[in-house]
């Protein structure tokens, strides 16, 4: 869980508040209109999340061989530090070599994070899992916040004049700030968790790897209860992973000032932390399935609230509906996806799930991006995103309940 503390400073800084205010900034500078900005975020995110998404199921079945995982998982995770720190030495008048960067930079942590997700079946019991999920993402606010916080007084003292410090260069030193975090805290993470679960080594093992890749393709009728979840799970949480990304880039396109955006923010993080715990509870109580019902109804309503959202009031009340159920849905994905894959190649499925996500958050901030700028407004963009939870809730149904753990071979459509 402690890397849900160090890698979701990542998340707030980098992918959803300071990086995306940062680069509006530099966009508008070389002279680009408000909404070409950020279509051509969207798109970048897209770029991002489609290379991660072919490499991840091979990478993920290569990894379930002994020892492998703990490799891969160090890799993306140094990529993703590295270049985050990166983004501090880009000009600030270089707003093409930012998005290069910065794509660099979401490769290493979504690719990170494949691993991370698959190591849930090595740390705790089926009965726990809903729990341990909510509560990691819910530290893992908790934990974002604190260099979020040292960031945001860094662009607060430089904007007021205390610090001798531009919007840029105090944009670029929370940058550094983030990938310190990052890295310093997922040092408990590389020492201390070991893979249980795994497929002993042979000889040619890419090749084993792609020719197991293949025969899970092949078999597919055998986890078709598997796949029924990822394909509603592919079209919800692109949703999810849209809002998240675009939410700075639409508050300024409202006229919310960037420091007014930070703290909005801010907030919605620290609600998040509870109600990423909450989920986790009534999970307990009530199947993870129903909490996912819950979550996606609470997407649906506040993407049709986006397209009437006119003043920084109405974007308080959208980034904070946002918090109540951002954690949980994802935390409650992740644990009843860890439910049903076999433990021995949970890399492999995980991979999976990895590129049904992935390949997802090219299509959202895709469509938010075209609707953008074919309409010239951000709130129609938004409320394209809505067609997504939809088409998820109505797939969701499909697939059988199973928090009690059940051998998914054998569950009927």
């Amino acid at each position: 869980m402690f890397y849900d503390w160090a890698n979701s400073a990542y998340s707030l800084a980098i992918t959803t508040t300071i990086l995306p205010l940062y680069f509006k900034m530099v966009a508008e500078d070389a002279g680009m209109k408000a909404s070409t900005s950020t279509a051509f975020w969207g798109y970048a995110n897209s770029f991002a999340t489609f290379l991660i998404a072919l490499m991840a199921p091979v990478l993920g079945t290569i990894a379930d061989y002994k020892g492998l995982k703990h490799r891969f998982f160090s890799f993306f995770f140094g990529l993703g530090v590295v270049f985050t720190a990166a983004l501090a030495l880009v000009p600030s008048d270089q707003w093409m070599w930012l998005l290069f960067i910065y794509t660099l930079t979401a490769i290493g942590f979504s690719g990170a994070n494949v691993f991370y997700d698959a190591y849930l079946v090595d740390v705790t019991s089926e009965e726990r899992m809903d729990k341990i999920s909510a509560n990691g993402f819910a530290i893992g606010y908790i934990g974002s916040t604190i260099p979020f916080l040292l960031s945001m007084a860094l662009i607060f003292l430089s904007q007021n004049g205390t610090l001798p410090l531009s919007f840029a260069a105090a944009c670029q030193l929370s940058f550094v700030i983030t990938a310190i975090w990052w890295g310093l805290f997922t040092i408990p993470m590389l020492r201390n968790v070991k893979q249980i679960y795994y497929i002993e080594r042979e000889p040619n093992v890419i090749q084993n790897s792609f020719k197991r890749l293949f025969d899970t393709f092949r078999n597919i009728k055998q986890h078709k209860v598997l796949f029924m979840f990822l394909l509603a799970y592919f079209f919800y949480i692109d949703g999810v992973s849209t809002i998240i990304k675009m939410a700075s880039t639409y508050g300024a396109d409202l006229g919310i000032s960037a420091t007014t955006l930070l703290v909005i923010l801010l907030i919605t993080q620290i609600v998040a932390f509870p109600f990423a715990w909450l989920y986790g509870r009534l999970a307990a109580r009530f199947s993870g399935k129903t909490m996912l019902y819950v979550a996606i109804g609470v997407y649906t309503i506040l993407c049709i609230y986006a397209y009437f959202v006119t003043t920084t009031l109405d974007f308080w009340i959208l980034a904070l509906l946002v918090g109540t159920s951002q954690g949980g849905i994802q935390a409650l994905s992740r644990s009843y996806f860890a439910k049903l894959v076999p433990k021995e190649k949970s890399n492999e499925f995980f991979g999976f799930y990895n590129i049904f996500g992935r390949f997802a958050a090219v299509m959202g901030p895709l469509l938010t991006g075209v609707v953008t700028q074919l309409t010239g407004s951000t709130n129609a963009g938004v409320l394209s995103v809505v067609v997504l939870f939809i088409i998820g809730f109505v797939l969701l149904i499909r697939v059988p309940q199973t928090d009690q753990h059940t051998n998914s071979n054998s569950l009927p459509l």
